[in-house]
């Protein structure tokens, strides 16, 4: 790294980040190193990075396309790159742990990648904080590209070829029958990606997989649900877990082609907590890698 300071956070992905204010406008240079940086450690923490929307949505335009949010496009046809982590409300009221939509967002506590129940998933989520609980509210992540390093050579065998669905209705139903409006499951089919990508500008790979993959195409629901848990399981096994605690100012960039991240939740009756995601979109479907 030229410009960049990169002090790794994990022994198999991740990286503290300083040396760059991502306030300011991003020169080619630099925005070349964060690339890379993403495509070498997959999650990155720049720390004391105070911003509010309007810097958030330029830094996102500058690594990419802002991908919409599935909720807002899907129930009002209306077009908003932020999602808000938290129970924090625009009014600045907060939310306990009994709303529905704080129960919504426990659906994030599952082992996830965002938005792979999307025919072109997301490349990277960008995560800006501003209030955090004194207590818990960690967001946990894995390496699905360790997790392939490691497994045996019949096993690769096995699931190079393979094809998964994807499907936000069977996620977030585990979360409550009803979690998921007419409108929002009519505008997100199921849909397929291979099991293993590869990343195009390092050709490395990695399993893709989590809460949201439904079945292996071809495959009866038992024999995919083995397999679907064991990988998770193996990529999820505590060793290789970093755990965040976050911190008022960080601004955490995640690539979501191979990386699993979940909340580790925490009491919205006693704390705040107030964090602001957009994504970026990806360059299309997983079948043509």
């Amino acid at each position: 790294m030229a410009m960049l300071t990169v002090e790794r956070l994990h022994p198999d992905f991740g990286a503290r980040v300083t040396g760059v204010d991502l306030r300011e406008p991003l020169s080619d240079a630099a925005r070349e190193e964060i690339l890379a940086a993403i495509d070498g450690y997959s999650f990155l923490c720049f720390p004391n990075q105070p911003f509010d929307d309007e810097r958030q949505l330029a830094l996102t335009r500058r690594i990419g396309e802002p991908e919409p949010s599935h909720v807002a496009l899907g129930q009002e046809g209306r077009i908003e790159y932020f999602g808000t982590i938290g129970n924090v409300q625009p009014d600045g009221s907060a939310l306990g742990n009994s709303h529905k939509k704080t129960v919504f967002l426990t659906g994030n506590n599952m082992w996830h990648s965002d938005a792979s129940f999307k025919a072109t998933p997301a490349f990277v989520s960008i995560m800006c904080a501003y209030e955090v609980p004194a207590e818990d509210g960690l967001t946990q992540f894995v390496s699905t590209r360790a997790a392939y390093d490691r497994l045996s050579d019949d096993r690769k065998t096995e699931v190079d070829p393979l094809i998964v669905i994807h499907d936000y209705v069977y996620s977030r139903s585990k979360v409550a029958p009803d979690a998921v409006s007419p409108s929002l499951a009519a505008s997100l089919p199921p849909v397929r990606h291979r099991l293993v990508r590869e990343n195009p500008r390092s050709g490395a790979r990695n399993i893709f997989i989590g809460s949201h993959a439904r079945s292996i195409e071809g495959w009866s629901d038992p024999d995919s649900r083995a397999l679907l848990d064991n990988l998770v399981d193996h990529a999820t096994a505590e060793e290789h877990i970093y755990s965040h605690s976050w911190q008022p100012g960080d601004l955490v960039i995640w690539d979501n082609r191979c990386l699993l991240h979940r909340g580790t939740g925490y009491d919205a009756d006693r704390y705040r907590r107030y964090m602001r995601q957009t994504r970026v979109s990806g360059e299309g479907s997983t079948l043509s890698q």
